[in-house]
């Protein structure tokens, strides 16, 4: 088989304008970046917005492992499959980040023949949204500390600041700085770097239906309070304007197409252990006017990006997702079986046989919601035919739809017995959140641990149980959604713990709020919101040779 990068290059783009005619977009309707990406304009949006919405589909997957899985691969094959059939599709993911690309995971735009192009531009810079996103929240970090410089006449209190600074990187060293260091007239404090994907303000982008939604959201957000306790909005800044201006690009969804030419929407990268791990609402609305069917994907297992999906971004958006396509290797499964990674290559059944406890685990948290699913067997070279045969008796016994796929491989012919199977299970959108937005925060964060994580109890930590406590009596946060910032390498909150433990309990040990999303964001185990570096990331493989080709990012 070829090599990636001998796949992309093999590849022929075409213009992305001549593409949209497939979907009725027209010319004027896009403004491109190149011949080959392209932002939807306004005028777009607002002339569909009154057809009827296509099938929604979200793809997701087991625990994450080192062996990998291949939700994104599956997703965008999935998107070329339903097309080979005659079908018209539209994909939406998220944007990459350039934290995981220059760290353990790389780049995240599928792989094998099923790939988004040009790869290169996706994983780098794209259309610049996320650098949007950084210099909009790092200007309101900016406007804080010089109003504190300028005299403080909000009377800030600098020790109740929540707004942190972000960086588009992976950077321990910036987990908790101090500012304020330069002169005696500064007001020196500590403060404390997220990555760019977990700002609130690209929850805010990501959630926004349009500039008024989005100046609304700005306005609201909570950034201080005073030293009555009152609370500083972005408002009370009066830099809502500005911020508008410098997102004014980056609220508009991004076209790209995959190798096989059909068109994704590829736009906002909120990560889904810290963040919500959805594209923008904006996006996937489009794409369910534009197209019969689309198809999504959530960041990281059921337990985190699906749960996000379907509690957070499904209500506040009125979706009404129709199937589930769970993802799975036989690699994973007997990793969760107790099987080192060097091991994965062998045949070894019985680790299979517990391994698998940790699909049915996610399968049981999609049955919570009362959506159909369907299981994606991502197949590598190395399954044995005893272990694909024991998925295939595991499924007939469960009564599971699993299909095997070879997207990776073979492009969408290796997705069309997935894409039929997809088509025959499509639900009639009975779909359930595990909470209702009016519900008491305590029983919305219980629900998660207990229904979705599959914990025996919930724990706090004094100081996260008085502040959710002082949340839960303000009315005006009963609405709010809970995201939970988890680990996504299990299901617990240890990341050491893998397969499906039992009696597990989760701990909270901190909470945050963002009003701009409506989140009450909970921190639970030991989990960051602005990553470190391994020993040897992928900064140290990526390289660019003198006539300009780029290597290493995959």
């Amino acid at each position: 088989m070829l090599s990636d990068i001998e796949i992309i290059n093999a590849s022929k783009m075409k213009e992305i304008k001549k593409l949209a005619k497939k979907y009725k977009i027209k010319t004027d309707e896009l403004y491109a970046y190149g011949k080959y990406i392209a932002k939807a304009e306004f005028e777009l949006i607002e002339r569909v917005e009154d057809r009827p919405d296509g099938k929604l589909i979200l793809v997701t997957a087991i625990t994450p492992t080192p062996a990998g899985e291949g939700k994104s691969t599956t997703t965008i094959g999935l998107v070329d499959s339903l097309n080979r059939l005659g079908k018209r599709c539209l994909g939406c993911i998220r944007e990459p980040s350039l934290g995981p690309v220059f760290g353990v995971k790389g780049g995240a735009a599928g792989g094998g023949y099923a790939q988004v192009n040009p790869m290169v531009d996706l994983n780098l810079h794209f259309t610049g949204d996320i650098h949007a996103i950084t210099t909009a929240n790092n200007l309101v970090s900016a406007v804080i500390d010089n109003h504190l410089y300028q005299g403080n006449d909000l009377g800030i209190n600098p020790e109740r600041i929540t707004w942190k600074r972000c960086m588009d990187l992976n950077d321990r060293a910036l987990r908790k700085v101090s500012v304020g260091l330069d002169s005696k007239k500064e007001v020196p404090r500590s403060d404390y770097f997220n990555i760019s994907v977990a700002s609130e303000i690209m929850a805010v982008l990501c959630l926004a239906h349009d500039y008024a939604d989005l100046r609304k959201r700005l306005d609201r957000t909570l950034v201080a309070y005073d030293y009555s306790g009152n609370p500083i909005l972005i408002k009370d800044l009066g830099i809502t304007g500005s911020l508008m201006v410098l997102l004014k690009q980056a609220l508009k969804p991004n076209l790209i197409q995959t190798l096989e030419n059909n068109l994704m929407l590829v736009h906002g990268g909120p990560f889904a252990n810290i963040a919500h791990g959805c594209n923008s609402v904006i996006a996937t609305r489009l794409a369910l006017k534009l197209a019969d069917y689309v198809v999504t994907e959530a960041g990281f297992g059921a337990d985190l990006g699906a749960e996000k999906f379907l509690d957070i971004k499904c209500q506040e958006e009125n979706l009404k997702p129709n199937l589930v396509v769970m993802v799975a290797t036989i690699r994973a499964l007997k990793y969760h079986g107790g099987v080192s990674v060097k091991e994965l290559g062998k045949e070894n059944l019985e680790a299979l046989k517990i391994g698998v406890k940790n699909l049915e685990r996610h399968l049981d948290t999609i049955a919570v919601y009362k959506l159909p699913a369907v299981v994606a067997l991502n197949r590598f070279d190395s399954d044995s035919v005893a272990e694909v045969e024991f998925m295939k008796e595991w499924a007939m016994r469960r009564k599971a739809a699993l299909s095997l796929s070879e997207v990776f491989k073979k492009g969408s012919e290796g997705g069309l017995e997935l894409a039929r199977f997809v088509l025959d299970n499509l639900g009639s959108g009975e779909y359930r959140p595990v909470y209702q937005k009016e519900d008491d925060l305590f029983k919305k964060v219980e629900n998660i641990c207990l229904k979705v994580y599959g914990a025996k109890g919930v724990e706090y930590a004094p100081e996260a149980l008085a502040e959710l406590s002082r949340i839960n009596r303000d009315e005006n946060y009963r609405d709010y959604y809970i995201c939970m910032a988890k680990t996504p390498n299990s299901i617990t909150d240890n990341p050491k713990i893998y397969g499906v433990p039992e009696d597990h309990i989760i701990h909270i040990k901190e909470i945050r709020l963002a009003t701009g999303p409506k989140f009450v964001i909970c921190l639970t185990g030991t989990i960051m919101t602005m990553p470190g570096l391994s020993k040897y990331p992928m900064a140290n493989k990526i390289f660019m040779d003198d006539d300009g080709t780029i290597h290493g990012i995959m």
